[in-house]
C-alpha cells in the first residue's frame, strides 16, 4: 500500500499587527473592490493558511459566518484574523465593520474559535481595530 505524506510548514508566527500588515502587502489584490482575507492560526499564532475568502463593491463586502468558520475548522484553526481593504483609501472602521466584528467574536467564542483582530488597510498603511480598542 502506497502512503503519500504531505507536510506543510506554517508560514509564521504572527506578534503584532505590523508583521500580519507585512504579509498582506505581498497578497495580490484589485485595491479597486473590497477584499476580506483570512488568516488561519495555530495555537502558537503561526499562519497556517491564508486566503481572500469574500470579494465585494467599491464600497462593501458581504461576509458569511458560517463560511468564515467553516473555513477555519477545515483549516483545523485555533484562532483566525481577518483583514479587509477600504477602496477609498480611508482607515476608519465604518459601522457594519465594528458590527461584523462582534459577530464573528461571539460566534467564534461559541465553538473556540477566537477572532484576535480585524485588519483594516490601504495600499500603504492599517488600522487595527483590537489595538485601537
Amino acid at each position: 500500500m502506497k502512503q503519500l505524506i504531505q507536510l506543510k510548514e506554517p508560514i509564521g508566527e504572527i506578534k503584532d499587527p505590523v508583521q500580519l500588515f507585512d504579509k498582506i502587502k505581498k497578497i495580490n489584490i484589485d485595491y479597486e473592490q473590497e477584499n476580506l482575507i483570512v488568516f488561519y492560526l495555530n495555537v502558537s499564532n503561526q499562519i497556517i493558511n491564508s486566503e481572500v475568502l469574500f470579494k465585494g463593491g467599491l464600497s462593501s463586502c458581504m461576509v458569511d459566518p458560517k463560511t468564515l468558520f467553516r473555513k477555519a475548522l477545515l483549516n483545523n484553526a485555533y484562532s483566525i484574523i481577518i483583514a479587509h481593504n477600504h477602496p477609498t483609501g480611508n482607515l476608519k472602521p465604518s459601522f457594519e465593520d465594528r458590527t461584523i466584528t462582534n459577530k464573528l467574536k461571539k460566534a467564534g467564542d461559541l465553538i473556540d474559535i477566537k477572532l484576535l483582530d480585524q485588519i483594516i488597510f490601504n495600499k500603504k498603511e492599517f488600522y487595527s481595530l483590537q489595538e485601537s480598542e
